[in-house]
């Protein structure tokens, strides 16, 4: 029923609503949407109708007049209780489940790293391409979006997509969505970040695979973002330390990421990319265990999307090349 309505409202276009359904996401998200929103009306009609036919039925109709004792009904108590707790359940289920859809991507979804600041969007292509507030993407590909701010807390949303997270400053947070149909949707900072929040807006292009195709090839590119974080790798003399060797300094960066990590203090920590960025800016927050904390800090010397740089060239590193990878 409420998929059905939904794909009504969608059809009306002088229903002007709710924005189009553009995600494969979109859909179950409304269906989820329609459901609560119908269970309320109907518990809300129900109750406040109840209210008004018990006052005008069971009203005192003169001043002798007593009411009658009520002994109450074991089976409509045990009715009233099971029926909501039973579309609870459904709305408890039904949400995790659907949480739990939106919040994995994909294992072969395009990676992206997004950028927020006070009052721009900036994206980074894993072939070099770079967008400010604007963000291309192929229809039917899933998309993965590793995001984080330089200054505030910011919030990317795509409401045609039926997505939104929260983008943070010092740390990373994750989106991922898969387009289904080829437009221009808007793009908001969901979030208040300063005097200029409402001017922070852009457009996601959805294109057909061989416009996105022609447009990657008509895009400058420059370097990827392997080669750019090659280039700061060997730029912030990271190299000296971090070579497989027996005078190196630091741990070997080879097909580290995604693999658990000794640390000196006797815990493991997984490589993924909050723990590169930490390591990076915050190098003795966490230690490997076998060496010293030498290294310094990049704090204020690395931009965001330069650390981001750096992290998309140690996810392409392999140990069998047994050494860093010339830019």
């Amino acid at each position: 029923m409420s998929a059905a309505l939904s794909a009504f409202l969608q059809s009306q276009p002088g229903i002007p609503l709710f924005p189009d359904q553009a995600s494969s996401v979109a859909d179950k998200v409304d269906a989820l949407y329609f459901y609560l929103t119908g269970v309320t009306a109907f518990f809300t009609v129900l109750i406040f109708s109840l209210v008004f036919y018990f006052a005008i039925r069971y009203r005192r109709r003169s001043e002798d007049e007593l009411p009658q004792p009520i002994h109450g009904s074991l089976k409509l108590e045990i009715l009233w209780s099971v029926i909501p707790l039973g579309l609870v359940l459904v709305m408890f289920f039904w949400g995790a489940w659907l949480f739990y859809h939106i919040r994995r991507a994909p294992s072969d979804a395009t990676q992206l790293y997004v950028v927020g600041k006070q009052w721009m969007w900036k994206i980074q292509h894993p072939d070099g391409q770079r967008e400010i507030n604007e963000l291309h993407v192929p229809v039917g590909r899933p998309i993965k979006l590793t995001m984080t701010s330089e200054d505030v807390i910011h919030s990317f949303f795509v409401p045609a997509f039926r997505v939104k997270m929260d983008v943070l400053p010092g740390r990373y947070t994750e989106l991922w969505f898969t387009a289904t149909r080829p437009g221009e949707y808007h793009l908001f900072c969901a979030e208040y970040c300063g005097t200029k929040h409402s001017a922070m807006i852009g457009r996601v292009v959805v294109l057909e695979p061989t416009d996105y195709e022609n447009w990657l090839a008509g895009s400058p590119a420059g370097e990827t973002l392997e080669q750019a974080g090659a280039r700061l790798f060997r730029q912030f003399n990271c190299h000296t330390c971090h070579e497989a060797g027996p005078t190196s300094r630091g741990p070997s960066l080879h097909e580290v990421f995604g693999k658990r990590v000794q640390l000196k203090t006797g815990g493991a920590v997984a490589a993924d990319e909050g723990y590169l960025r930490e390591s990076i800016l915050q190098p003795n927050a966490k230690v490997v265990a076998g060496y010293e904390p030498v290294m310094p800090t990049y704090q204020g010397l690395a931009s965001e999307e330069q650390v981001m740089q750096i992290i998309a060239y140690l996810k392409s590193l392999t140990r069998q090349e047994g050494q860093v990878p010339q830019p």
